[in-house]
C-alpha cells in the first residue's frame, strides 16, 4: 500500500468519524431538531463525497473503536494545553522530546510508534527513566491519543519523581480510554504522592469499577492506603477544629472572667478585695499577694479548676470580709493575714 492509500484510509476513517459525531449529536440534543434536515443532508453529502457507508459498523469501530471524535478532540486539547504550560521534559534535550504533538485525528497502530514504545519498556527495565520518557514520548507523537504510550510515560515520570507530569499524562490516558485501568492505577499513584488523596482514591475506584469483579490486589491496595489517608487528614482536621475551640476567647472559666484558654481573670478578684487598689487606685500588688502561701495556693486551686472561681465571687462571706476589711485604708492593700485566718476562706 502506498502513501497515498494510507492517505486515503485514514480520511475515510475521519469521514466516518465525523458522520458519528453528527449523528449523536442528533441524539443527545447537541443540535435542535430543527437542523435534523441539516445534519442529515451533511452525512449524506460527506459519505458520498469520501465513498464511505455510515451504517457499516465494523468500518466505524475500525475509524473510532470505543471512543468518540469528541472524546479524541478533548485529548488533543488536553495535549495542546499541556504543550503551552509545560513543555515535555527530557534529559536528552533530543528533538524527539521536545516537538509538541499534533493530532490530526484518529490513528491507528503505528509500527514505527510501537517500536519506540519496546524501546522504552526496555529502558526502563534498566532504570533508565530520561531514556525511557524520551522514547514514549516519539511514540505519543506519532500517536498521540494512544493511552498505552501515555500511561507508559507516566510511570516513567512517576519513577523519575515527577509527578506533576505523571500525573497529566495519566489524566490524558484515561481521557483517551476509561477502559485501560492501568492508566487509573497511574493517575491514583501521581495524585497521592502530590498530596491529593481524595483525587487519588477516586481514581483507583474507577480502576477497580473498570477492572470489575471487585478490582485487582493491587488496585484495591492502592484504594484503600488512599482511603486511610482521607480518613487521617479528616481526624486531624476534626482535631485541629476542636482545639481551636478549646482556646477560643469565648470559652472559659463557667462564663465568669475567663481569659484566653480558660484562666480566671483575677482582676475581677482583685477589684473585689480591694475596692480599687493598692495605694493608688489600681490592680492590688499581686506580688505581695503570692508572697503570701495561703493565697498562692488558693490562686494555683483556682487555676486547675477555673469553675471554681464563679463560687469564690459569689462567696457572700468573701464579699462580707472585703467590705469589712475597707480596702486596708483609702483604698489600699487588704489585711490578708487576717483574711486567710478566716475559717470560712481556709475552706475555699
Amino acid at each position: 500500500m502506498t502513501l497515498l492509500d494510507d492517505d486515503a484510509t485514514s480520511q475515510k476513517r475521519l469521514a466516518l468519524a465525523i458522520i458519528d459525531f453528527l449523528s449523536n449529536s442528533l441524539k443527545d440534543g447537541s443540535v435542535s431538531s430543527e437542523d435534523t434536515e441539516s445534519i442529515e443532508i451533511a452525512k449524506s453529502c460527506i459519505a458520498d463525497t469520501f465513498h464511505v457507508d455510515p451504517s457499516d459498523q465494523a468500518a466505524l469501530k475500525d475509524a473510532i473503536g470505543d471512543q468518540s471524535l469528541l472524546s479524541i478532540y478533548g485529548v488533543y486539547e488536553k495535549l495542546k494545553g499541556k504543550s503551552s504550560t509545560a513543555p515535555m521534559p527530557s534529559a536528552s534535550g533530543s528533538k524527539g522530546s521536545a516537538s509538541t504533538p499534533k493530532p490530526s485525528g484518529p490513528t491507528p497502530t503505528n509500527p514505527e510508534a510501537e517500536s519506540f514504545k519496546s524501546q522504552g519498556n526496555a529502558a526502563m527495565q534498566q532504570k533508565d527513566y530520561p531514556k525511557a520518557i524520551d522514547l514514549y514520548t516519539k511514540a505519543i507523537n506519532l500517536s498521540p491519543t494512544n493511552p498505552i504510550y501515555l500511561s507508559n510515560r507516566a510511570a516513567a515520570y512517576s519513577a523519575s519523581h515527577k509527578h506533576a507530569e505523571a500525573c497529566a499524562d495519566a489524566e490524558l490516558a484515561v481521557s483517551a480510554d476509561p477502559k485501560y485501568t492501568k492508566a487509573w492505577s497511574r493517575l491514583g499513584l501521581a495524585r497521592f504522592v502530590l498530596g491529593d488523596a481524595k483525587g487519588s482514591m477516586e481514581a483507583y475506584q474507577k480502576g477497580i469499577d473498570y477492572e470489575g469483579s471487585g478490582g485487582s490486589e493491587a488496585m484495591k491496595k492502592g484504594y484503600k492506603t488512599a482511603k486511610e489517608k482521607v480518613e487521617e487528614e479528616e481526624r486531624e482536621n476534626a482535631e485541629g477544629s476542636s482545639d481551636r475551640d478549646a482556646t477560643s476567647p469565648t470559652r472559659g472559666a463557667g462564663g465568669a472572667g475567663a481569659g484566653t484558654g480558660g484562666m480566671p481573670d483575677l482582676s475581677g478578684l482583685a477589684s473585689m478585695l480591694g475596692g480599687g487598689g493598692g495605694g493608688g487606685g489600681g490592680m492590688p500588688d499581686l506580688s505581695a499577694l503570692m508572697n503570701n502561701p495561703m493565697f498562692a495556693s488558693m490562686a494555683q486551686n483556682l487555676m486547675s479548676n477555673p469553675e471554681a472561681l464563679q463560687g469564690l465571687m459569689n462567696n457572700p462571706r468573701l464579699r462580707e470580709m472585703a467590705q469589712g476589711l475597707g480596702g486596708g485604708g483609702g483604698g489600699g492593700m487588704p489585711d490578708i493575714s487576717a483574711m486567710m485566718s478566716d475559717p470560712s476562706l481556709r475552706e475555699m
